[in-house]
Formats: structure tokens, sequence, C-alpha cells
């Protein structure tokens, strides 16, 4: 009986450090990318799980992802921002703002705001009957 308990204590310990080290965190890899719930054309890292979605909004549609090693303050990746690129966006340049992107792409336009541990990909909705108001005046 003696023997075997050291054994079982090495074991657990074998264990308990195999969990430790895979339920680790790791920083986000930015080499894979998906498209966005709401503009399939809009790269989004497939770490990245969608926490929030909303579609009744009138003026926005927008998504909301999380990525727990984000900081506003260091604003959006820079592998982010070259993928982006890479899938064809172009960054409008109205703001300077480090944490809150504009890009444009075949007349869509989708804004990109990073928070802590989360970024939301925003898409303006067109209201149509007003535009089509203000070009008949």
């Amino acid at each position: 009986m003696k023997r075997t308990r050291p054994l079982w204590i090495v074991f657990i310990l074998c264990i308990v450090g195999v969990m430790l080290v895979g339920c680790g965190t790791k920083e986000p890899a930015w080499d894979t990318f998906e498209g966005a719930l709401n503009e399939k054309g809009f790269p989004v890292p497939k770490e990245a799980n969608s926490t929030d979605r909303t579609t009744s909004n009138v003026a926005m549609d927008y998504v909301r992802y999380s990525m727990p090693d984000l900081k506003e303050k260091e604003g959006v990746p820079e592998p982010y921002r070259k993928a982006i690129e890479a899938w064809g966006w172009e960054e409008q340049k109205e703001e300077d703002s480090t944490n809150s992107r504009v890009y444009q792409k075949d007349g869509v336009i989708v804004h990109l705001t990073v928070h802590n541990g989360y970024f939301i990909v925003m898409i303006p909705k067109e209201k149509k009957a007003s535009i089509k108001g203000l070009k008949t005046k």
C-alpha cells in the first residue's frame, strides 16, 4: 500500500500539470479569417467568438466578437489590418482614432471598433426612402 501512494501522487501531479498547460491563455494567431456574420466579405479572425448580433437597430447592423487579448488603447492589431487590406478593403481616413476604423469596398462601409476584450463590426443601414426624397428635391 505504501508503494502505490507515491505513484498516485505523481500521477495526480502530472494530470494537474497537463491541465494547467492546456488551459493556459494563448495569444491570437491572426492567421486564419472568415467572413463576418453581417458582411461575409469582411474578415474576422476564426478565433473570435460572436457574442451578440443586433439586426433590429434601424441605423446599424452590428456584431460583437469576443477576443480576450484585445486592448482598446492598442487599437486594431497590425496583422488584422493587413488581413483587412488583403481582402480588398480600403481604410477611410476620416478621423485619427486608434480603436475605431472605417473601411470601404464596393460601396459597402464597415465600422470596426476595438474595446478591451472584444471588437464590433458595424454596417450602416441605408434609408433608401429618405435618400430618394433628397434626390427629388
